[in-house]
């Protein structure tokens, strides 16, 4: 643990200020917490996760597999233990046909031998430009045993069932995963892209017939895009003691406070068409909220952001990405940083 907090005492000096007497001084709303990367345990596994999650989405994508290799390596040496990838990654690029990110990962595990160090969650589901997709049984087995190919590993830490499958009955997906289970291939199963009301079928019916459970679920969330997720779903998840890992928890980058105008968004690497519809009054509310609160405790809007959702009740941490480490150290600072409850409310105001 002491090199984590070198770490996060070295990247907090970097935005510390010189100055700031007209509110609390910048250490006393930005407490160093001595074990603010420790592991907390996903849900009722016995999983344990640091509070950020590195979304690998962006291996094979916006980072090259040199780039994708210092990525991961930097990301171990932080404490950041898991990396969230999925089976689709990154199908939306010309020329690729899903299984990048896997693939980046399973190499680098390969190269560097941490595969003890890391908590693998990939997932099953989406469309994939092969014609494959949902979740029948034999879509489930031929495309773990597609990860595992890809990533060189002989286990996956957590499967996701990726999005809800209407057509497939719940005994069938289950029982799918029950076999990967049973067969060593797969630790534990989580959900994504579930209404409140078919993930609590799934649990219960799960439950009832013995079947294997999710221990975590994957909601769209972050500051801007909150309806989704909070009353019913999250009742949900309460409910049934799930981990919840958000993804696009950076509002894909709006959140970072780069974007303030349709100019601004051709400088995206992911381009204009994931952050137009951020661009509305709301949202420029929300990055106005951003930057007050971000000067406050002197660390980047992308750290509010982060942290705002890792005080919000039942959230085991947010899943985000970044192309540097310059930009990982400063997502990082949102592990350590305690939000007033003035802070929340003005984050919170900003988007009603």
């Amino acid at each position: 643990m002491a090199s984590v907090r070198n770490v996060l005492g070295s990247v907090l000096q970097r935005f510390r200020r010189l100055d700031c007497s007209h509110r609390r001084p910048v250490y006393a709303q930005r407490m160093m917490k001595e074990h603010s990367m420790e592991k907390v345990i996903l849900g009722n596994s016995d999983i344990g996760v640091a509070p950020l999650v590195f979304g690998g989405n962006v291996f094979g994508w916006t980072l090259d597999e040199k780039q994708s290799f210092n990525m991961l390596d930097a990301c171990v040496d932080r404490g950041i233990n898991m990396l969230d990838s999925a089976d689709v990654y990154s199908a939306w690029v010309d020329g690729n046909q899903g299984g990048e990110s896997e693939a980046v990962i399973g190499r680098w595990l390969a190269q560097s031998g941490k595969r003890d160090q890391v908590v693998i969650a990939t997932k099953v589901g989406m469309p994939m430009p092969n014609g494959g997709s949902g979740l029948s049984r034999k879509h489930i087995l031929k495309s773990a045993d597609d990860s595992l190919r890809r990533l060189q590993a002989d286990c996956i830490d957590v499967y996701y069932a990726h999005q809800d499958d209407p057509e497939t009955p719940f005994e069938e997906t289950l029982g799918a995963f029950q076999e990967l289970i049973d067969a060593g291939k797969v630790r534990a199963i989580a959900s994504s892209n579930y209404s409140a009301e078919r993930l609590a079928e799934m649990l219960k019916f799960a439950r009832a017939n013995g079947l294997p459970e999710f221990i975590a679920h994957q909601p769209q969330y972050n500051l801007f895009d909150r309806g989704d997720y909070e009353g019913a779903l999250e009742a949900v998840c309460k409910e049934f003691d799930l981990g919840v890992l958000t993804y696009f928890s950076l509002a894909s980058g709006f959140l970072t406070g780069k974007y303030h105008s349709r100019e601004d968004l051709q400088q995206s690497g992911r381009g204009a068409a994931f952050l137009e519809k951020y661009l509305n009054p709301r949202g420029l509310r929300i990055l106005e909220a951003l930057k007050e609160v971000s000067q406050l405790h002197q660390v980047p809007e992308a750290a509010i952001a982060l942290a705002w959702i890792l005080h919000r009740p039942g959230i085991t941490g947010p899943i985000a990405s970044a192309t540097s480490t310059k930009q990982l150290d400063q997502l990082i600072l949102a592990a350590s940083l305690e939000l007033p409850p003035e802070d929340m409310e003005r984050l919170n105001s900003a988007g009603d």
